[in-house]
């Protein structure tokens, strides 16, 4: 199984985070998933790496009215190969939205499967205030009990010098360029979700953070 770190981020921002909190103003810090672990995960050290299982990022973040969280997987890709639906694997959002704060309260599940004409498909559970799943083709807004799903393929959105990265850690030297952008003009693969924002907010900190598991083991 592959988790999430936890990184807060501000009331009203953006994460570029595979975690964070909502609604707990003055807190700020900004992460990223991608290719983590890398004996599992990176290309340049597996040979046959986990792509459907890595997990990029989670964002969240509110409206006045909504809750958005996203995580975002299988990347970074060139933009010429298709999205990644792989129905061994078990995405997870899990949110907290009362004490303790390390416990999940409400568990959103999500897998891919194929239907007729073997057309890619998504299922998503636990989502609160929705009867049942929301569930339906991929590339397609879904909508249910006021809840809005949309899974597919999509420019990755997260910028860092994975070059400058690798060379401080060899090194023990700061080597980041502040205009080399590792995943310009690259893809991957997010599941977006809009669910009201009465539906999670109890006043106290709202903390998301996402997992991954494959069913039958490790590759």
């Amino acid at each position: 199984m592959k988790h999430s770190k936890a990184i807060p981020f501000a009331l009203g921002g953006l994460s570029l985070a595979t975690a964070a909190v909502l609604f707990a103003p003055g807190v700020g810090i900004i992460a990223a998933d991608h290719l983590d672990p890398p004996a599992r995960t990176d290309p340049a050290v597996d040979s046959t790496p986990d792509r459907a299982a890595d997990i990029a990022d989670v964002y969240a973040w509110h409206t006045d009215t909504s809750v958005i969280v996203a995580m975002t997987f299988a990347g970074p890709q060139a933009t010429d190969q298709p999205a990644t639906y792989d129905p061994d694997v078990l995405y997870s959002i899990n949110v907290s939205n009362s004490s303790p704060r390390t416990t999940t309260d409400i568990p959103i599940r999500f897998r891919f499967g194929t239907g007729a004409m073997d057309q890619f498909g998504v299922r998503v559970s636990g989502l609160p205030g929705v009867t049942g799943a929301i569930e339906g083709s991929v590339e397609t807004a879904l909508e249910k009990d006021g809840v809005k799903v949309w899974a597919g393929l999509f420019d990755d959105p997260f910028f860092f010098d994975l070059q400058g990265f690798r060379d401080t850690l060899n090194t023990g030297t700061l080597s980041f360029d502040s205009e080399r952008d590792f995943f310009a003009g690259q893809n991957l693969t997010a599941v977006v979700i809009e669910i009201p924002k009465d539906r999670i907010d109890t006043g106290a900190p709202v903390d998301v953070w996402g997992a991954t598991a494959r069913f039958g083991g490790q590759l």
